[in-house]
């Protein structure tokens, strides 16, 4: 198998608004890709419905190419997901999360206490690793979140915004984490509006628009001594960023 996802003519509306409007993306084995994109793009929408949490209005979607609608039990037992909008069971303290839901992917009990005891102190939790979730702060839970996406080492990790509110060295200890983990053959998904994080991570690129992909490829293909700003303005048709309001400059 050469694709770890494979999504085919998506489409999901809200109302009259169309979020997703036939998109398809191939995701090979192996890489850390990256969806870019400004708010309201489609991407978180489209990571819901490949994950199981959104049903798609049409579209089919693979992962390790298990159908995530006819296979949903296997698929959610082969992936890891840290979704935009986090839903934690808060009234567990850290600790206790991590090895609840440890557990609940089928590790033994010795298993859970011990790779738990390992991303609390990987992460920097080792402090709050006794109070509820619940007075955690959004990094925090940003954090822990992802260190129970992770610690049953998923197939395919899929992440939305997982920088956002954490700190720069728990940032730089993530990206180890995730570098690890593809290096041992899983993938990566990853969904920012923030181009220069995804540039610096991702291997493979897909910038979407108007829930749409208008091009995808590996970051070098795509960049070619580029911004990936730069290659992002070029697709989607925009053709300057500079803003001219003069009272900003009067004295």
């Amino acid at each position: 198998m050469n694709n770890a996802v494979e999504i085919t003519e998506l489409r999901k509306s809200f109302g009259s608004k169309r979020a997703v409007d036939g998109l398809s993306l191939v995701v090979p084995v192996g890489t850390f890709f990256g969806m870019v994109g400004p708010n309201g793009a489609g991407k978180s929408t489209t990571l819901k419905m490949s994950t199981g949490l959104l049903r798609p209005d049409s579209g089919s979607i693979l992962v390790d190419g298990l159908d995530v609608w006819t296979d949903t039990m296997r698929v959610k037992a082969r992936i890891g997901v840290v979704p935009e909008d986090l839903r934690l069971f808060e009234r567990l303290t850290g600790r206790e999360l991590l090895e609840y839901v440890a557990l609940l992917r089928r590790l033994s009990q010795s298993e859970a206490r011990r790779r738990a005891a390992e991303l609390i102190e990987a992460l920097d939790l080792g402090e709050a690793a006794s109070r509820l979730v619940i007075d955690y702060s959004a990094g925090m839970r940003k954090k822990v979140a992802l260190g129970a996406a992770i610690l049953h080492r998923p197939s395919v990790l899929f992440l939305d915004e997982p920088f956002e509110s954490v700190d720069p060295l728990s940032v730089r200890v993530i990206r180890s984490m995730l570098e690890q983990l593809v290096a041992g053959g899983s993938t990566v998904v990853f969904s920012s509006h923030v181009m220069e994080v995804v540039e610096r991570l991702c291997d493979h690129v897909a910038v979407v628009h108007a829930g749409n992909v208008v091009a995808t490829g590996t970051t070098q293909e795509l960049c070619q001594g580029r911004r990936l700003e730069d290659v992002f303005a070029d697709a989607v048709g925009v053709t300057s960023g500079a803003v001219e309001l003069d009272w900003l400059a009067s004295t």
